[in-house]
């Protein structure tokens, strides 16, 4: 079988974090079964981590051309893990391929984070007395876990993350094979071409996107926030909402515009909201400066801070709750909310000071190794100094960061460069829509008022499952574009236009 990233993306430790990565000069089943069991455990939650054999290294950095195997040694070598895979406590299965590099043969481990941890192997799996330990990843290196860090690891027996646990309602139909090839040629895996020729749960199964015997395979929740046209059928309200105040939310919060609501795989949330805060957020201004050649640029909110912050919001939000990603903009600000808050390993000073927020356990694992792969995510603990940095180059204040003591949401505010402050933002007019063409989010209102001509505002509302204010609000919009009209005083009725 193929593994699901491209082989070059592991020799060159692109997309996945170093420490996930191990290459061995050669075939040792003693510390390669260690190290094997050591990322099955996955005691950090970072995915567990991918074993190249055939690869010399040098100071963590593969020699190339690598060195290979010969096809009479990868023979015998997966005959032998059939056997050793047997000693590991409880059974593990480990995911191999062989992939052709420099003209020469490899061996690649593929080792997920186990559902079963922990897990025990052999300290010599070839000896004759099998003394079984726990090993796990400690940066780079797999160390035999003891004390305080076997303590950890045993507690974290019961905890898989929502992402990696499989779900009964998720059935094969609803995972798209034109989304999944989609990401398969995006990430350069093999398994792109097993696409629509071999059956989806084999494909699913290959990517470890199963879970259950045989008799009741579950599909995982992550390959629904992939891979479904409508996750928001699994997962309700994950969403994102954009809301403009024009005069800021305290001095005017009755003067607001709402965007289109964005659904869908969680990488089209991703890219979709980007796309419209660049067309309708992002302002740019070029100065000439005295004795340098190039003009100076600069920007109400420089891109690379607004991206990580989207991500950061889709990717580590708990997709258990039903709250939408909400991104607030005033005139001084966009605020990116989203729930739940950061992981108690987090302190609060380490918020408060808003700089790299290292956490031990992450949420939502799964999604996130997709998310790198697609490069949407850098590697761990880099968001937020990724911000900063943005920030700064541009001249911008320092983003904060807000949570509450039960950790329930993260909040982060991302401050407009001081030159645009009091610009008006951009807010696209709904004047030139037609009804074919009406904004998803209005469609329902523009209707709900045709049959229903003789209500209030907040009746109206009821009926849509909505907040008054927000029904206002868009009731506002149908009218500006012309589409219907008040007749009469407070109490009149409502009147079609087009």
């Amino acid at each position: 079988m193929a593994i699901p990233i491209n082989i070059e993306d592991l020799l060159n430790k692109r997309k996945i974090e170093s420490e996930r990565i191990e290459f061995k000069e050669g075939w040792n089943p003693i510390s390669i079964y260690r190290s094997i069991c050591a990322f099955a455990n996955d005691i950090d939650n970072l995915g567990g981590g991918y074993i190249l054999v055939g690869v010399k290294e040098k100071d963590g950095i593969a020699e190339r051309p690598v060195k290979g195997i010969s096809i009479e040694q990868l023979d015998g070598i997966q005959q032998q893990m059939v056997r050793y895979n047997n000693m590991i406590e409880p059974y593990y299965q480990p995911r191999i391929a062989v992939e052709e590099v420099d003209g020469k043969q490899l061996l690649a481990i593929w080792v997920p984070s186990g559902i079963d941890r922990p897990y025990t192997v052999p300290a010599d799996v070839t000896a004759k007395q099998k003394n079984k330990l726990f090993y796990i990843r400690f940066g780079s290196n797999t160390i035999e876990a003891k004390g305080d860090q076997l303590d950890q690891l045993r507690e974290m027996s019961a905890k898989v993350p929502f992402d990696d646990r499989g779900n009964d309602t998720i059935g094969f139909d609803d995972i798209s094979l034109v989304q999944l090839r989609d990401y398969l040629v995006k990430v350069g895996s093999k398994l792109s071409h097993d696409v629509g020729h071999i059956p989806i749960e084999t494909l699913l199964g290959n990517m470890n996107l199963l879970v259950g015997p045989t008799e009741q395979l579950r599909i995982k929740n992550v390959a629904a926030m992939m891979f479904c046209e409508q996750p928001d059928k699994f997962f309700p309200y994950s969403q994102v909402e954009i809301v403009f105040f024009p005069e800021g939310r305290e001095k005017n919060p009755d003067n607001m515009t709402e965007a289109p609501v964005i659904k869908g795989t969680v990488p089209h949330m991703i890219s979709a909201t980007l796309d419209y805060l660049r067309t309708n957020v992002i302002k740019e201004r070029i100065i000439k400066v005295r004795d340098r050649q190039e003009p100076l640029k600069y920007f109400n909110y420089p891109y690379a801070a607004l991206e990580e912050s989207v991500t950061n919001a889709l990717y580590h939000r708990d997709y258990r709750l039903y709250e939408p990603v909400e991104i607030t903009i005033e005139p001084d600000r966009i605020s990116i909310l989203s729930h739940s808050g950061p992981d108690r390993s987090i302190s609060v000073e380490a918020i408060r000071q808003a700089r790299a927020l290292r956490s031990r356990r992450y949420k939502n694992r799964r999604l996130g190794d997709f998310l790198k792969e697609l490069g949407l995510t850098e590697g761990r603990a880099t968001g937020i100094p990724t911000i900063q940095t943005a920030l700064e180059a541009n001249g911008s204040g320092r983003a904060t960061i807000e949570t509450d003591d039960e950790r329930t949401y993260f909040l982060i505010d991302i401050p407009c460069h001081p030159d645009f402050k009091n610009e008006p933002l951009n807010i696209k007019d709904d004047s030139d829509i037609s009804i074919r063409g009406l904004k998803d989010i209005l469609v329902d209102v523009y209707l709900v008022v045709k049959d229903h001509p003789f209500e209030t505002l907040a009746q109206l509302a009821e009926r849509l499952g909505i907040g008054e204010r927000a029904m206002k609000a868009r009731i506002d919009n149908l009218k500006k574009a012309g589409f219907i009209g008040r007749k009469g005083r407070r109490n009149g009725y409502w009147i079609i236009l087009k």
